[in-house]
């Protein structure tokens, strides 16, 4: 692990400032920041964080980042809405951690992007790399490394559940709560919201590590709808409204779910997460309290970003870097 480093945010929304002040904090250098929002571009980003003067202001240009050791991309979740961001990033010869969900295992859905994503890294001679708190540990990475002491793995499950009304209002605003769930579904088939981005992407991560081909991946959320009103600090949720959503991936090989990730997230829902390891000899789980969301992406992003200077150039996922390898069993 680097400890000094000097980083790039290439988004200075919220996510982004909170990387930015989560990397003052461990003593790295921030060296630019890019964005296109009026109300920030041209303003010091200490000024934005509330530490006072920093003396480096958000830019438009990419090129502002050219004297970072790494850039952290945290703009959205599409890997073809942020191809071109990426790419610019590259051609500085500059590493690249995102939080872009379909990033995080872009073969699935954007195979020949991935291709040429990775092909402009290895000629720039950098890494890129999507990650994030999910996807990219807790419902896919945490799943290999707890695979490890089963000799045969037979199947996983694993569930991460989210208490909504603790989330920043865009999240809120993207699994729809307060709205019809009828409407909820509309939106969602439309993608004027997302919900929950990256079920498939985790189930891939977990079935690359284990070198298995999987027949087929299913994935799909829908709205949850409260029973009875439901008042959330300010907020009011009339009955049979929409409190939040639940989704899930699934991975199948002869006709058999092996993997198995669901999220839940509605305004009150208990926090936690809990993974099942079924072996052919015996099972664990795996439980615990609930993760911060966005606190926990900027640890994850940081930490992989500590380390890229190790890594070899070219796009690379979490199941990349990781050196177990589970043995599942067709």
């Amino acid at each position: 692990m680097v400890l000094d480093m000097r980083i790039g945010i290439y988004g200075f929304g919220s996510i982004g400032r909170l990387i930015a002040r989560k990397a003052i904090e461990r003593g790295w250098e921030v060296v630019g920041a890019v964005d296109v929002r009026e109300d920030l571009v041209g303003r010091d980003i200490g000024e934005i964080l509330g530490i006072g003067e920093y003396g480096v202001k958000v830019s438009r240009n990419p090129d502002s980042l050219a004297t970072a050791d790494v850039v952290i991309h945290a703009t959205s979740s599409f890997l073809d809405k942020v191809y071109d961001q990426l790419i610019s990033i590259v051609k500085l010869g500059v590493d690249v951690v995102s939080t872009c969900e379909t990033l995080a295992y872009p073969f699935y859905r954007y195979p020949v992007l991935s291709r040429m994503l990775n092909e402009e890294a290895l000629r720039y001679g950098v890494t890129v790399i999507g990650t994030g708190i999910n996807p990219g540990f807790l419902l896919d990475t945490l799943l290999i490394v707890l695979s490890t002491p089963f000799t045969v793995v037979k199947r996983i499950r694993a569930v991460r559940s989210v208490d909504a009304g603790k989330r920043r209002d865009s999240f809120k605003k993207k699994i729809g709560i307060g709205l019809d769930q009828s409407r909820v579904i509309e939106i969602l088939g439309k993608k004027e919201i997302t919900g929950h981005v990256g079920y498939a992407e985790s189930v891939y991560l977990v079935a690359d590590a284990a070198g298995v081909e999987l027949e087929k991946v299913v994935e799909g959320q829908e709205p949850i709808v409260a029973d009875e009103d439901v008042v959330y600090g300010e907020t009011t949720v009339p009955k049979g409204k929409t409190l939040g959503l639940r989704g899930y991936g699934s991975g199948w090989i002869n006709g058999r779910e092996v993997i198995r990730i669901e999220f839940i997230a509605y305004l009150g829902a208990r926090d936690y997460e809990e993974i099942v390891i079924e072996g052919d000899e015996y099972s664990i789980k795996w439980t615990s309290t609930g993760t911060p969301g966005d606190t926990g992406t900027a640890a994850v992003v940081l930490n992989i970003a500590g380390i890229i200077n190790d890594l070899p150039a070219g796009l690379l996922t979490m199941s990349d870097i990781l050196p177990f390898k589970p043995f599942i069993k067709p």
